[in-house]
């Protein structure tokens, strides 16, 4: 059996500003486009230039920036083409992923209190962080290890993608319905009503938001 290499632990000094730039990204305080000066982040978090710089090597490799030899470093830019490649995957994996987490009969208790905090948010990040929490609690418990992380490695990108949507056209109020009455299926032992319902609400959400990506992927499939 092929054995999986150990990552190698980030230092926890990267580690806090990594973390803390993620939150800013992904919270809309930092938008697509920014420019991130590694001094200017130095000196917010109190660190050198050393571990600023390793932390935007890793959101680089995740995609939340792009790190350019002129223009230096920035925030992502979200686009049509973006949104359709990061929920392309998500449409292909994740109903998939909690059809399987239903029929092993996997716990969703973390779900549901995930779901209750985004209810009780009172703020845009509180919620997003709740949101994120809930669809990874519904992917997770699926049985496959491989399966969970290839979800994990585009989630950064979906809530950078809904942090732009949100701000241009809020619809939490239609998305807490929808993530309702996906729970409400899975918790009812229907894996392939829960699958359908996310399906729909993955779907839905980018049709909304950037529906030029449904209509680049319709031609594409003509």
């Amino acid at each position: 059996m092929t054995s999986v290499p150990t990552p190698t632990p980030i230092p926890s000094r990267t580690q806090y500003v990594l973390d803390a730039i993620k939150h800013r990204i992904l919270t809309g305080q930092l938008t697509p486009g920014r420019a991130l000066v590694e001094t200017e982040l130095a000196a917010q978090f109190g660190v050198s230039k050393t571990p600023v710089r390793e932390a935007l090597k890793t959101l680089a490799g995740t995609g939340l920036v792009v790190m350019n030899q002129y223009k230096g470093v920035t925030v992502r830019m979200v686009d049509a083409d973006m949104a359709r490649e990061v929920y392309d995957v998500r449409l292909l994996l994740e109903p998939e992923a909690l059809r399987r987490a239903v029929r092993r009969g996997a716990s969703l208790d973390a779900a549901r209190t995930a779901l209750t905090r985004a209810d009780d948010a009172t703020d845009m990040a509180e919620r997003s962080l709740a949101n994120r929490e809930f669809h990874r609690a519904l992917y997770l418990p699926c049985g496959n290890p491989l399966l969970g992380r290839m979800l994990d490695e585009v989630r950064d990108q979906a809530a950078l993608v809904s942090a732009v949507a949100w701000a241009a056209s809020p619809s939490w109020e239609q998305e807490a319905g929808e993530h309702r009455e996906i729970l409400r299926l899975a918790l009812a032992g229907d894996a392939d009503g829960a699958a359908r319902a996310l399906h729909v609400h993955i779907a839905s959400f980018v049709e909304r938001a950037f529906p030029q990506a449904v209509t680049d992927n319709q031609e594409g499939t003509a």
